[in-house]
């Protein structure tokens, strides 16, 4: 299942990194640089630490398992001359995962090994713009995936 448009999907194919924006308990908002990999039989993202790295302990793992609610910030400049931004905004739930991840990272192609803890965000928003159009125009809707 892919929640992509064609364009969506090819820009975040090519894209390896994201900013992941959560939630803590205390209500304090943080944002983090992660790598991603597409899950299209789910029309999820998975995010995953390097092997033994700790992923179920780190911030932004413990935030999604208090509230669970995250964006993801995927852009770009295509040229600065003209200035020409694109990018992919999604938001959704975000499920952390305690087991699975060396399995899921080797079923999605990831480049290393993942930790065994990992998150998964289900899209229920997707923004982007210059991708199929002008920088400036924004194309945006929400999306009810199947979850994972």
């Amino acid at each position: 299942m892919n929640v992509f448009s064609t364009a969506e999907f090819e820009y975040l194919r090519s894209q390896p990194l994201a900013r992941l924006a959560t939630v803590g308990a205390d209500g304090m908002p943080r944002v983090k640089p992660v790598g991603f990999l597409l899950d299209t039989a789910t029309g999820g993202i998975v995010i995953g630490g390097y092997a033994g790295t700790g992923m179920a302990s780190s911030r932004k793992f413990r935030d999604v398992q208090a509230t669970a609610e995250v964006a993801l910030v995927v852009d770009d400049l295509a040229e600065v001359d003209p200035w020409t931004p694109r990018g992919v905004e999604i938001r959704g739930r975000a499920e952390a995962r305690t087991t699975g991840g060396a399995e899921t990272g080797e079923r999605l192609g990831a480049a290393f090994p993942l930790d065994p803890a990992w998150i998964l965000v289900v899209p229920r928003r997707v923004v982007s713009w210059g991708l199929a159009a002008s920088a400036f125009e924004v194309s945006a809707r929400d999306v009810l995936p199947k979850a994972g």
